[in-house]
């Protein structure tokens, strides 16, 4: 596989992951353990069937534990933090708030071995947390407290994503099939802690049971596998460079779905942290002199 291609399919993963904010929201109440059980049973199941078929299943028994250990942790901390932001807080603006992570890939790719930290990273992690901040803030307006714990939520998600997406670099001999067991293991993982910290809720409607089936086969299912393919053998600051139409997509997708009302404070917070990641962009491909 060619690197060019491993990116595309890479790229899928973002188109993916777009729709994530809006299953969350159509999921609820069901609380985020219980959730992370389904979707990553969903997820890793879909796993075992591209396995299955694609006679891969052997190769699982050479991963060492500590990739297993590494995948499940980064798979399960990521989701149960971000399911838990968007019932704490408004979905579109906890949603942009964990999408920083695309301008972290590429401002902390700076910071690798061979890498430069440059003036136009700084600008566009300046200009991504400006967005947030004007999230956190309202625009200005009251500062509306009851929501601090969501959005606080939602960054470590980009900490957590962006520190996972980046570290995969050190282990990326694992086979793509490893993602199965990743999936699987979060889904082992979550059941216990849903079982003694939370009450069984589960979707009333078909919708709920839909978006559930949505998250699970997609943004929790295949998006892992092309990710895991993207990161491993493709350009790492070209992922990190288009995944900045991620927050607008998924603020889009939740606008005109009729969740989330488009009200200027969105937009500006939109533009600034897609601004941010586009900037620091830039910085990293100035070297060859390219320009996305």
């Amino acid at each position: 596989m060619t690197r060019s291609r491993a990116t595309v399919i890479g790229f899928v993963a973002v188109l993916l992951w777009s729709l994530l904010a809006l299953f969350t929201v159509g999921t609820s109440p069901t609380p985020p353990f219980l959730l992370n059980t389904i979707c990553f049973a969903i997820g890793g199941g879909l796993g075992l069937i591209w396995c299955t078929l694609n006679r891969t299943l052997g190769t699982l028994r050479g991963v060492p534990l500590k990739v297993y250990a590494f995948g499940i942790l980064g798979l399960f901390g990521y989701h149960a933090i971000y399911f838990s932001a968007l019932r704490l807080a408004p979905a579109a603006e906890a949603g942009l708030i964990a999408y920083l992570w695309p301008l972290l890939i590429v401002v902390f790719s700076g910071l690798l071995p061979g890498e430069h930290l440059r003036a136009g990273h700084i600008l566009g992690a300046a200009l991504g947390f400006a967005g947030a901040a004007l999230i956190i803030s309202n625009g200005a307006g009251s500062f509306q407290a009851q929501y601090l714990p969501g959005y606080l939520l939602a960054l470590a998600c980009a900490l957590t994503w962006s520190t996972y997406s980046l570290a995969s670099r050190w282990i990326g001999t694992a086979p793509t099939a490893s993602v199965v067991v990743f999936c699987l293991g979060t889904a082992a993982l979550s059941l216990p802690l849903h079982l003694v910290f939370e009450d069984t809720v589960l979707p009333a409607t078909p919708l709920g049971w839909l978006s559930i089936a949505g998250l699970g086969l997609g943004p929790v299912g295949l998006a892992f596998y092309v990710w895991d393919i993207g990161v491993k053998r493709g350009d790492i600051q070209v992922l990190g460079t288009s995944s900045y139409l991620a927050p607008l997509l998924s603020t889009l997708i939740l606008v005109l779905s009729g969740v989330t009302p488009a009200k200027p404070v969105l937009v500006w917070a939109a533009v600034l942290i897609t601004g941010g990641a586009l900037f620091a962009a830039r910085a990293s491909y100035a070297k060859v002199g390219f320009k996305p």
